[in-house]
């Protein structure tokens, strides 16, 4: 629910076709959420009242996606962090077991070898 208090709102002139209708009268509807400074502009009625109403309409629609795009965030974030903690299967422990090994012994091939006498 938005509160009337947190929006400011402004009547400006329409413009593009119209006619004189759009030249006297403010029927453009100018409106900002002050929490989340997000911005609506409507004018795509010839009253002010019905421009008002579709501009309400808009921005109560972007507030609902900015909320819903910000818990979809926490929630990917947490599941990140769950999947990055969660320990190795054993199959995955055994293939990193074996690639150590294989470097191993790779490196102690490339030792010198000694000579006795």
């Amino acid at each position: 629910m938005i509160k009337d208090d947190d929006i400011e709102e402004m009547f400006i002139r329409s413009s593009g076709p119209g006619g004189q209708n759009v030249n006297k009268v403010a029927s453009c509807v100018w409106l900002r959420h002050r929490p989340t400074g997000l911005i609506v502009k409507c004018q795509e009625f010839r009253t002010q009242h019905q421009n008002r109403v579709r501009a309400r309409e808009l921005l109560a629609r972007a507030i609902e996606e900015r909320l819903r795009a910000r818990a979809q965030a926490l929630r990917s974030a947490h599941e990140k962090k769950r999947r990055q903690s969660r320990g190795r299967s054993r199959a995955g422990k055994a293939l990193v077991l074996e690639a150590k090994k294989r470097v191993s012994r790779k490196k102690h091939a490339r030792s010198r070898v000694r000579v006795e006498d």
